[in-house]
């Protein structure tokens, strides 16, 4: 399973961003693929996901409004969408897939990409 990631960058406060993932060795259609991010000295903690299936989707609270999640599953593609970034986005961002359960919570992730910077300043 390859998880590659792309499209971070840095960025002025109020600006956009738009990720993307590039899944591969996957069967992309089960369970939930998801974005998880880690700022220095911090945990990774997650930051939205989606049922490939359903498309239901979930946000943590901090991005909640400003940031989307979306697919495509015949192209094996995940992206998040950025919007009115701040400081507190600056991060080295991940892409993740086979979630069990769902659970947006890194224990439960089974492959990682390898991630891409985001800098708001």
């Amino acid at each position: 399973v390859q998880l590659v990631e792309s499209g971070g960058g840095s960025v002025q406060a109020g600006g956009s961003l738009r990720l993307s993932c590039a899944a591969s060795g996957y069967t992309y259609n089960r369970n939930c693929i998801a974005w998880f991010r880690q700022a220095p000295g911090k945990e990774r903690e997650g930051v939205a996901r989606i049922a490939t299936g359903s498309g239901t989707t979930y946000y943590a609270d901090s991005v909640k409004g400003r940031f989307t999640i979306s697919q495509d599953n015949a192209e094996n593609t995940l992206w998040l969408q950025m919007n009115s970034l701040n400081a507190e986005d600056t991060a080295m961002y991940y892409c993740a897939a086979g979630i069990r359960g769902c659970v947006l919570w890194p224990g439960f992730v089974d492959y990682w990409g390898q991630g891409t910077q985001v800098t708001v300043s």
